[in-house]
């Protein structure tokens, strides 16, 4: 497919010319991305299940590369669903929706949402902390591809990673919980950030948004109105290559890490049969009928290959039947980019099973107590971190952040985002480290991470 010159534009128009060199520029991307060191951080960062302990538990890591080849799986289903209107969407190659895939979860902070919920504590009059607008800031600003931005990837590829496209100003609530008189008493169902983009890198989200016209891009941002004063605006659109990478990303959490939960009995039989079984039995479809026939026993069997089948039968079951949608027609919007007007979607009924699978692992894996704890104490981890390397920035962070973080606050920047840049850089074994260091006596500090 020919494809217009500005998606695959880049920030930094001078990029390297290697001797024959021959990559597409999607494939450079996802080059870059898999040989970043953000990459590399996701294998010690928690999914669910947490980092330590074992080696079978799905990592960031693990779970970026199951939702690439998910991906990948996706856009094969829909070339050959849709070869007409592919052949004008999606590149010949899978190296686009892959190197989002791999990419999506990059800006996620050490000890997954307890440390999101803390970053975004700490930085409640700084502008907020974001998982998915770290995503962005990394790529594009913090990487050390080039000196000042990022992997320098290209347009589509940035795009494609905006999942919340609109800034955390406009979308925060009108009212701020109060706050606690120490972290300790921290409640983090008040401090969940809104999901956006940072009003410091207003200036990259302008540049990946400057193809669309003003009526396209104003509707692409637009958000909801929330019920009251202390509910987060939430955005309503994404582009087609992120609707196709958020919906890989659902099925590798709701089905695949379902399996960690599993083989480490985590969760029983019982409440699998009683809380997932006897729901898709209601659901009208024949095939979900049959396969539920059985399908309690074999994903808990001691044969692994069971559980192997019913795991890609229903991971199989899910991407057959994604669909691309035109929202100009089911919506009623009036997007003129063909890369905003199409998306892809699951249909209602495949859409309610997938929920039921989500519904399950949040309630009875996510919510379970043990993980609670682990969440509130890397929590606690993260938000004395940041008051101690805030105390004295020059003093505690590494020469090159410290560089960065005085050059920051010299130039009349949000100094206090460098801090969190580094914090949120941190895997889950470098910050309990750091942590120790700082506060055990007896703890040896070698830990260096710029």
């Amino acid at each position: 497919m020919k494809i217009e010159k500005y998606w695959v534009a880049r920030r930094l128009e001078k990029v390297t010319a290697r001797k024959a060199d021959h990559r597409t520029p999607f494939q450079r991307d996802r080059a870059r991305i898999l040989h970043s060191a953000s990459f590399r951080r996701l294998q010690s960062k928690t999914q669910i299940m947490g980092s330590r302990g074992s080696d079978f538990f799905r990592t960031r890591l693990t779970h970026s590369l199951e939702a690439a080849q998910i991906g990948s799986g996706i856009t094969s289903q829909l070339r050959y669903k849709y070869p007409e209107l592919c052949h004008t969407l999606l590149p010949d190659s899978d190296n686009l929706i892959e190197s989002i895939c791999l990419a999506h979860d990059i800006g996620h902070p050490p000890f997954g949402h307890g440390g999101e919920v803390a970053l975004n504590y700490m930085m409640r009059n700084d502008g907020g902390f974001e998982g998915n607008g770290q995503t962005l800031r990394i790529v594009a600003r913090l990487e050390t591809f080039s000196e000042s931005y990022g992997m320098n990837l290209t347009r589509r590829t940035l795009l494609g990673l905006m999942k919340y496209p609109q800034t955390l100003s406009k979308l925060h609530s009108q009212l701020t919980s109060d706050v606690p008189v120490n972290f300790r008493q921290l409640k983090s169902a008040l401090w969940h950030p809104p999901k956006g983009l940072y009003d410091d890198d207003q200036d990259i989200i302008d540049w990946v948004l400057a193809p669309l016209s003003d009526a396209d891009r104003s509707l692409f941002q637009q958000q909801s109105q929330p019920c009251n004063e202390l509910e987060h605006a939430k955005t309503y659109y994404k582009s087609l290559d992120c609707s196709i990478m958020e919906l890989a990303d659902d099925i590798a959490y709701g089905i695949h890490d379902l399996e960690d939960a599993v083989v480490t009995q985590v969760i029983s039989p019982n409440d699998f049969e009683q809380h997932v079984v006897n729901k898709l039995v209601l659901i009208d479809d024949i095939w979900l009928q049959s396969f539920c026939k059985g399908l309690t026993e074999k994903l808990f069997s001691h044969k692994h290959h069971l559980q192997k089948d019913v795991i890609g039968d229903l991971v199989n079951y899910l991407i057959t039947a994604i669909e691309l949608t035109d929202l100009n027609t089911s919506h009623n919007t009036t997007f003129n980019e063909p890369l905003l007007r199409y998306n892809a979607t699951l249909p209602e009924t495949s859409a309610q099973v997938l929920q039921i699978f989500k519904r399950f692992v949040f309630k009875f894996v996510i919510k379970q107590t043990s993980i609670q704890r682990k969440e509130y104490r890397g929590q606690q981890i993260v938000m004395e971190l940041f008051e101690a390397l805030s105390s004295d920035p020059i003093k505690l962070l590494p020469d090159s952040t410290a560089a960065r973080w005085l050059h920051a606050k010299n130039n009349q920047q949000n100094h206090q985002r460098i801090i969190t840049d580094y914090i949120a850089g941190m895997t889950d074994d470098y910050a309990m480290g750091l942590y120790q260091s700082l506060f055990h006596a007896n703890s040896e500090s070698g830990y260096r991470l710029s």
